[in-house]
This record gives structure tokens, C-alpha cells and sequence, in this order.
């Protein structure tokens, strides 16, 4: 019986598989590891918007609540995105008489124009989203702000900010820490929107604990609270 051989390129080839294998791993460890990793990639995300919306003018100087634009955050799991009939209450191009409803509010920007092109073809803003998170996960607007859990602690200040970017990691061990320890993070009800709210002296551990009580907050760290 004739001894097969194989030929003598095998043994320079399997060293060239072996080095691509390594270092395909390698690759695909630094691309899904460091360049997709939420602190890496999408910390400081701000995306350029349709219209240059400040919330450091609307929610920091002129102090309107969130909930008046995100009107659905204490009754549902998402933040509603305002339609331009929002934005149309207090931006609607100037009547007959050339007043607006709210008289001082500027309605003849050139920054308007998108805004009064949606209102009069009926097509709605096309915003983009800032904070995203994994489809297989599940985020409840109303179960946080309903507890205490006040929009700065996930957005930041964005009663400060010109232009909203993405302030915190939103990964799952930033989300575990605060499920494991809300304490800090924890006001009362009334002053969930009202984001420069600091913590006095009527605001110690007794009433954290007295409000996590009346509000049932209990560390939460089971899988299922946020993969269904």
C-alpha cells in the first residue's frame, strides 16, 4: 500500500491559518469589546437635529417642565417625542394681525422654517434619537419617575445643555449599580423634573428610607426585570 504524503506547502499554510485565526480573534475581541463598548462609542453621542431645539433656552431660562414636550414619561414606558403641534402652541406662524399666541415668542426665524413646513403638510419632524438602548432590552420610563428617579440621573442636565448628547454609559453594569444602590439617586416625587433639585437637610436617610417604603423600592437585579 502507498503511504500518502501530503505535499510540503501544508506545513507553511497552517501556520499562516494559524496567525489569521489569531488574529481575526484579536480583531474581533477589540471591535466588540473597546470600539462597541458603550462608553466608548456612544458617551457624548449629538447627533445634529432638523432644528436646533435648545433645551438650555426652553427647560434651563424660560424653566418649562420636561413633561410638557415629553408628556407620556409618568404614564408610559417611553418618552413621547413632541409632535410639531407642540412646538406650534408657541411657534405658529404669526396670524392676520401679526401677533402669536404667547406675543413675544419669535415665529419668524429662518431655524423655524422645518417646524412650519411640518405643520402645513402634516409630515412629522424627523428628530433623531439620541439614547439608545439594545433591542433586547426594556427600559420603563414611568416605572423610574414614578419611584423617585429623576431624569438627570440617566440624561444629565439637559436643562444645560445647547445641544442634548448622551451623558451616561446606559450599559448594563452602569445600569446594575444604580438598580443595586438607588439611594442616591432617589427624590421626592414632586421635584423628579425639576433637575437642579439638590438634597437639604429635609432630605436624609430616614426619608429615603421612609420613601422607599411608601414607593416599594427594592434592590432589583434579576434578569427579568429588564430582558423579557
Amino acid at each position: 500500500m502507498t503511504r500518502f504524503l501530503f505535499p510540503r506547502w501544508i506545513n507553511p499554510f497552517l501556520v499562516v491559518v494559524g496567525l489569521a485565526a489569531v488574529g481575526g480573534g484579536v480583531y474581533a475581541a477589540a471591535m466588540g469589546g473597546l470600539v462597541t463598548d458603550p462608553k466608548t462609542l456612544n458617551v457624548g453621542y449629538m447627533p445634529t437635529q432638523p432644528v436646533p431645539f435648545s433645551h438650555a433656552l426652553h427647560a434651563g431660562q424660560l424653566k418649562m417642565d420636561c413633561r410638557y414636550c415629553h408628556n407620556t414619561v409618568f404614564d408610559a414606558a417611553h418618552a413621547a417625542i413632541p409632535p410639531t403641534a407642540t412646538c406650534i402652541n408657541c411657534h405658529s406662524p404669526a396670524g392676520d394681525n401679526g401677533q402669536t399666541a404667547l406675543g413675544a415668542v419669535r415665529v419668524d426665524s429662518t431655524k423655524l422654517q422645518p417646524i412650519h413646513e411640518s405643520w402645513k403638510t402634516g409630515r412629522s419632524m424627523a428628530w433623531k434619537r439620541i439614547h439608545n438602548l439594545p433591542e433586547f432590552v426594556y427600559f420603563n420610563h414611568s416605572a423610574h419617575v414614578n419611584s423617585g428617579v429623576s431624569c438627570k440621573s440617566c440624561h444629565g442636565r439637559i436643562d444645560q445643555m445647547e445641544v442634548v448628547y448622551q451623558h451616561e454609559e446606559l450599559s448594563m453594569a452602569w445600569c446594575i449599580a444604580c438598580h443595586r444602590n438607588p439611594d442616591p439617586h432617589l427624590r421626592p416625587q414632586e421635584f423628579v423634573t425639576k433637575l437642579d433639585w439638590e438634597p437639604g437637610d429635609t432630605w436624609g436617610e430616614e426619608e429615603i428610607q421612609a420613601h422607599k417604603e411608601e414607593f416599594n423600592i427594592n434592590p432589583q437585579v434579576h434578569c427579568a426585570v429588564c430582558h423579557r
